[in-house]
């Protein structure tokens, strides 16, 4: 797993997943929306053992830790012994999703589209 050559943060970043092709990961170090300890950094930078790294998946970010180096991806199961997510961020990660949870049941949502006749009782009721 641990390579004496260097790797690219965007290849490391796509051999460990986060991104599914080297393009999507290099745009987003591109774009700062990822950071290298605590700084934003250039898709060439190497990575180095025990650097923390944010990453955005979806609409949370991840604080790990690089624990493994490589420039191959592999299965899911061996790219995730290339990180390891700090208590912290798995603590937010769980906050966020129960306060999306919750948000769901204050904001329920149709069972179907309104029809015809519903989408007029809609505009009517809207503009009065």
């Amino acid at each position: 797993m641990s390579d004496s050559a260097p790797v690219r943060l965007d290849k490391w970043l796509w051999a460990a997943r986060f991104f599914k092709t080297r393009g999507l990961a290099r745009a987003a170090v591109q774009s700062g929306k990822v950071s290298y300890n605590g700084q934003r950094s250039k898709p060439a930078k190497a990575v180095e053992l025990d650097a923390q790294l944010v990453v955005p998946r979806g609409n949370e970010r991840m604080e790990v830790i690089v624990r493994g180096i490589s420039e191959h991806r592999r299965n899911a199961t061996e790219a995730q012994k290339l990180y390891e997510e700090t208590a912290e961020s798995v603590q937010k990660r769980a906050e966020m999703a129960e306060a999306r949870k919750l948000n769901q049941m204050y904001n329920p949502h149709p069972d179907h589209r309104p029809d015809k006749k519903e989408r007029r009782e809609l505009i009517k009721f809207k503009n009065q």
